[in-house]
C-alpha cells in the first residue's frame, strides 16, 4: 500500500481480521489480499476529513443486484463496512447507503451521478459497474467515457470516489468477456486520480487459492456471506490506504 507503507499495511490487514486462516470464516476470514491489490496513489482527501475533523462519514455504494444479499440485506459488503468502519473508527458516525441500479450501464448511471451526490451528499461514493456493460457488449470507448462523465460529475459535486470493477465468476467468464471493461477501468481510474477497488481480481485470486469455490453449481448463503464479508474487510483497507489515516490517530482525537 502505498500510502501507509507496506509494513504498516500488512499490520492494517491483520489488525481488521485478514490474516489468521485458523479463525472463524465469517468473523475473521483468512481471504488475505494479496498488498499489491489494495495499493494505490490516488488520495480520497474528503474521506480523510471527515474522519479528522467532522467525524462523520456517509458512504453512498451505486451498486447493482451483485452489492445485496437478498436474504441477508446486513451481511452484504455495504452493511458489513458500515460495521467494520464503525469498529475500527469509534467516535466516528459512520453510514453506508445503497442505491440500487440494477441492469444499467455506465451511460445510464453517469448522467444521474452529480444530482444524486447533490441530494444525498456522501463524503464517498463507491461507484460498481462494469457486468452489464459486459453482458451487453458495449461499445468499450462508449464505456470509458462514461466512466470519465461520472468521475468528473461526483467530484464537480464534492465528493470522493471509488470505482469498483466486476465480479469475478468462472463460470459467466466463459460467456462475456469482461477484458475490455476491466481494462478501461483501470486506465480511467489512473487518468482520474481515483483508486480502483479491483473485486475481479480479488474473486479470482481467493477462487485459485481455494479460498472460495466460485465455481460450485450450488454456492448457497454461506458463500455469498463469506465473499461479501472479505470483499467489504478489504475495501475498507482500500478506503484507509487511499485516505492515508491511521485509525489509532483517530482515536486519539475523540
Amino acid at each position: 500500500m502505498a500510502g501507509l507503507g507496506w509494513m504498516a499495511a500488512a499490520a492494517l490487514l491483520m489488525a481488521v481480521g485478514l490474516s489468521s486462516p485458523a479463525v472463524a470464516a465469517q468473523d475473521t476470514p483468512s481471504c488475505v489480499p494479496p498488498a499489491y491489490l489494495l495499493a494505490t496513489e490516488a488520495k480520497l482527501k474528503g474521506v480523510a476529513a471527515a474522519l479528522k475533523t467532522t467525524r462523520k462519514l456517509d458512504i453512498l455504494v451505486v451498486g447493482s443486484r451483485s452489492s445485496a444479499i437478498l436474504s441477508a440485506e446486513n451481511s452484504s459488503y455495504p452493511g458489513r463496512l458500515q460495521a467494520l468502519l464503525r469498529d475500527r473508527f469509534p467516535g466516528v458516525t459512520v453510514n453506508v447507503t445503497v442505491e440500487m441500479r440494477p441492469k444499467r450501464t455506465a451511460v445510464d448511471v453517469a448522467g444521474g451521478l452529480g444530482t444524486l451526490v447533490a441530494e444525498r451528499k456522501p463524503v464517498l461514493v463507491i461507484w460498481q459497474t462494469g457486468t452489464y456493460d459486459a453482458i451487453r457488449s458495449i461499445d468499450p470507448d462508449e464505456f470509458r467515457t462514461a466512466l470519465g462523465q461520472g468521475i468528473d460529475a461526483v467530484k464537480q459535486a464534492g465528493a470522493d470516489m471509488i470505482l469498483m470493477n466486476l465480479q469475478y465468476s468462472p463460470r459467466t467468464e466463459t460467456m462475456i468477456n469482461p477484458a475490455p471493461y476491466l481494462d478501461a477501468m483501470r486506465v480511467v481510474a489512473q487518468e482520474h486520480d481515483v483508486p480502483l477497488f479491483d473485486r475481479f481480481a480479488l474473486m479470482r485470486h481467493w477462487n485459485e487459492t481455494g479460498e472460495f469455490d466460485l465455481f460450485s453449481p450450488a454456492p448457497g448463503i454461506d458463500l455469498a456471506l463469506r465473499v461479501h464479508n472479505c470483499l467489504a474487510r478489504a475495501l475498507m483497507a482500500l478506503v484507509i490506504e487511499a485516505a492515508q489515516t491511521d485509525p489509532a490517530e483517530v482515536r486519539i482525537q475523540r
